[in-house]
């Protein structure tokens, strides 16, 4: 069988990873895939840093190994595109802009199929890249796009097609999962955590798409597309992050026997999908709740298996690229054989205040007797049973608690909220969190 020729444009961290692989483990490729996997050409505008840095071939790169410009790149990615030759490219250049989603759909149109790390195009942007692999026969690879080196794609596509599965939840972030895993364990504030983690490099200089839910949301997007065939978009999904966790709300949860994680969760209930990502307090009996570290893990529950857990590395160089290289062996040994379209089922979407779930409301009132009956009650009329009401902490000249509930909706919630306010007792806006059992 003839070799199966790659390209690689991009080669920095994941790009690089994935090159490394290739070189080292090449024969072993060979034998799994059933033919020669050849890595023909790479893209990179440093290529002498990336030679260093993975220990790669100049003749490797576009340029002999040598710095080349934007415009240099473009005419090489025109000939990648051009070359009857290569049969499939790596894009790990990122980002979601124009020039990049382009080139992924002409990727597609030139016959060549495409392996990507790129969640956030493919979350947002990805549909016109799937209907131009469908329509020219190739295949898109993207296990590496949600938790890195963990197979939470190909087990859904290929492990679980005799299921199905009901509701997905997991903790898809590493950096909020670092974050809040030295809070809870160490009583660090939030800005203290934040700043180990990027001290670790786990998090960027500006944590915004961590910290604030968008990575995570662009995870679970690709996944409710994949497991209920649904296009959700950001802004139906109306992810929160966690940022505006402080040490009192560590400690409620650890009062309730739970621990802070920022959840990626949806399920499928008749023709309705419900689909967040916001923290959640996890139950201690829940496996989610002791992953620590910036490490991911997924739990799906299935109409017939049951429960499954995959954990693992989220991200890094290697880690992520090996999920690459997985995509890559499994084009080259089933190309001809495998699904390539995502389903697309006419289901209505609906977010976290649709959700029926238990929640914990944390209030921050005056200090004088009487105000937890007031709060209780209001909240009982709007149906909501109360499970427990933890002890006042005093601050100052106020006072914080909080109420867990049975399974309500945030909008009975919100509407007890509402009444609580206009008593005038409150001295901030309520802190709401699902809990997660």
């Amino acid at each position: 069988m003839e070799p199966f020729n790659i390209a690689i444009i991009g080669c920095g961290t994941v790009g690089g990873g994935t090159a490394k692989i290739i070189g080292e483990i090449n024969e072993s490729l060979a034998n799994r895939a059933g033919r020669i996997i050849n890595l023909s050409k790479i893209i990179e505008l440093d290529a002498p840093s990336a030679i260093a840095r993975f220990g790669l071939a100049p003749g490797l790169f576009c340029g002999g190994g040598k710095k080349i410009s934007p415009q240099e790149a473009e005419k090489y990615i025109s000939e990648i595109l051009n070359d009857k030759k290569i049969h499939l490219v790596v894009e790990t250049i990122g980002g979601t802009g124009n020039f990049v989603h382009d080139l992924c759909v002409n990727i597609c149109k030139s016959g060549k199929h495409l392996v990507s790390a790129n969640k956030a195009l493919l979350a947002e942007r990805g549909k016109e890249i799937f209907e131009a692999a469908e329509k020219n026969n190739v295949s898109v690879g993207f296990e590496a796009a949600v938790c890195g080196a963990i197979p939470i794609i190909k087990t859904i596509k290929e492990s679980f097609t005799g299921d199905e599965i009901i509701s997905v939840s997991g903790i898809l972030n590493g950096t909020s999962n670092y974050i809040l895993s030295r809070m809870l364990d160490e009583g660090l504030g939030f800005e203290q955590a934040l700043k180990l983690a990027q001290e670790a490099g786990y998090a960027e200089a500006d944590p915004t798409l961590d910290i604030g839910g968008g990575d995570a949301a662009h995870k679970l997007i690709i996944l409710m597309k994949l497991i209920f065939g649904i296009d959700v978009s950001m802004e139906q999904l109306k992810y929160q992050g966690i940022q505006n966790i402080s040490s009192n709300d560590m400690d409620y949860a650890k009062e309730i026997d739970s621990a802070f994680k920022l959840i990626c969760y949806a399920k499928r209930d008749g023709n309705t999908i419900y689909g967040t990502v916001c923290p959640m307090m996890v139950k201690n009996n829940n496996f989610l709740s002791g992953v620590k570290g910036a490490t991911n893990a997924v739990r799906t529950i299935n109409r017939y298996s049951g429960k499954h857990i995959l954990i693992g590395a989220g991200a890094g160089s290697t880690e992520t690229a090996s999920s690459i290289v997985a995509d890559i062996m499994f084009i080259a040994r089933y190309s001809t054989s495998m699904q390539k379209n995502l389903l697309s089922n006419k289901l209505e979407f609906k977010g976290l205040s649709s959700f029926t779930f238990p929640f914990v409301i944390t209030f921050e009132t005056e200090d004088r007797p009487g105000i937890t009956g007031l709060v209780t009650t209001e909240i009982g009329k709007q149906n909501v049973n109360i499970y427990t009401v933890t002890h006042n902490r005093h601050i100052q000249d106020g006072a914080l608690f909080s109420v867990e509930t049975q399974p309500c909706t945030l909008k009975q919630i919100n509407a007890a909220i509402k009444e609580i306010k206009a008593s005038g007792i409150l001295k901030s806006d309520p802190k709401v969190f699902p809990i997660l059992y």
